[in-house]
């Protein structure tokens, strides 16, 4: 009996011995994942935190009349746990793995290999400020402002159609005559060119010119495009001043409601209602909303700041279907005309079940 009882002992000693060592290596052990969780929340009519430290208004405007504004319109945002220098250990992805609002993704989907971590920072920066100015392009275009855009080479790619042609700071004005407003418009035209050479009027050091290029197919899996070859990006002359103040927040994904800000803030009522709604989206000028990374986690970060209602891209509906906090309901929006018309029915207090939602059919 006795020698029976040692042995169950010594049995129990050894499984408390490799359970313990488990629970250390899967403690220290590092992981190709990263974790995402729901981060910061920002009130795009209220304040931030500028750079000496101060609260300072997030959106602000000279130049214009403004208007008071009430509720909240709310831009989301996703923290990431781990980086190549540090990833989480399997028991952390083990706890994240059973937490509704985090995900667990791989390393290299996040962290690029051969990008540094000040290189991802650096690049989402870089984005937060073309998202801004798109942002303000997006509002003003809305408002009836003229924004003064000019589509301008970056440069040409070596051989490449445009190589010869076209030189870097070249303004692009038009295509076969037609007038040139957004890096948008050029490339759509060059599509509908279908590899017939096209003439571009350009600005080179302010003298005026023609050229002409012919577009290159290029076809990847069952995807054909028409390329020139160059890289473009788009200079503004905005007609009044506009200030977005937040630092340490990276990424395209707030445009949208920096543009839904800066009309609340330069139209007389609440564009709102009052009412507290957050979103998230990309947008360019033309007024276009796209898709972004980690909506679920922002889902949760809106709800948890106690939005109601939360604007998400229709590109977005197949990860939001199915994953949607109690308590918020989310609207599906393309484009930004779409989110006002959202905002108008939520503002007058309407019919809010009538609004596109995302779904199965519908997404």
């Amino acid at each position: 009996m006795d020698r029976t009882r040692s042995g169950k002992l010594g049995l129990g000693v050894w499984a408390l011995i490799v359970a313990l060592l488990a629970l250390v290596v899967l403690t220290f052990l590092p992981s190709p994942y990263v974790i995402q969780r729901p981060g910061p929340v920002y009130d795009t009519l209220g304040t931030a935190k500028g750079a000496d430290g101060e609260q300072v208004p997030l959106i602000s405007v000279e130049g214009a009349e403004t208007f008071e504004t009430a509720g909240t319109l709310d831009l989301t945002t996703v923290q990431v746990v781990g980086n190549r220098e540090r990833t989480p250990s399997w028991f952390e992805l083990a706890l994240a793995w059973m937490d509704s609002s985090k995900a667990v993704v791989p390393l290299d989907s996040v962290f690029p290999q051969g990008v540094t971590s000040e290189q991802r920072d650096e690049r989402n920066a870089t984005l937060m400020v073309d998202s801004q100015h798109e942002a303000t392009a997006a509002a003003l275009n809305e408002l009836g402002y003229d924004t003064g855009a000019e589509v301008v080479v970056v440069e040409a790619v070596a051989d490449s159609p445009a190589d010869g042609i076209l030189e870097a700071d070249d303004v692009i004005t038009a295509i076969d005559g037609t007038p040139v407003s957004s890096a948008t418009q050029l490339r759509e035209a060059i599509q509908a060119a279908a590899g017939a050479p096209v003439q571009l009027t350009v600005l080179r050091g302010g003298a005026e010119q023609t050229v002409e290029v012919t577009p290159e197919k290029h076809t990847e899996g069952d995807a054909t495009a028409w390329l020139i070859g160059i890289t473009l990006r788009t200079d503004y002359d905005f007609e009044i001043d506009v200030t977005i103040q937040l630092d340490n927040v990276g990424g395209p994904s707030a445009g949208m409601m920096f543009a839904l800000g800066i009309i609340d803030t330069l139209t007389e009522g609440e564009l709102n209602g009052g009412k507290d709604i957050a979103g998230t989206g990309t947008i360019d000028a033309a007024g276009t909303v796209g898709p972004i990374g980690g909506i679920r986690q922002k889902l949760y970060g809106a709800r948890d700041a106690g939005a109601d209602y939360f604007l998400a891209p229709a590109a977005n509906c197949d990860e939001v279907v199915g994953h949607v906090p109690d308590g918020l309901q989310v609207i599906r929006t393309a484009t930004l005309e779409e989110s006002l018309a959202a905002l108008e029915v939520i503002a007058d207090d309407g019919d809010v079940s009538a609004l596109p939602t995302c779904d199965l059919a519908g997404s």
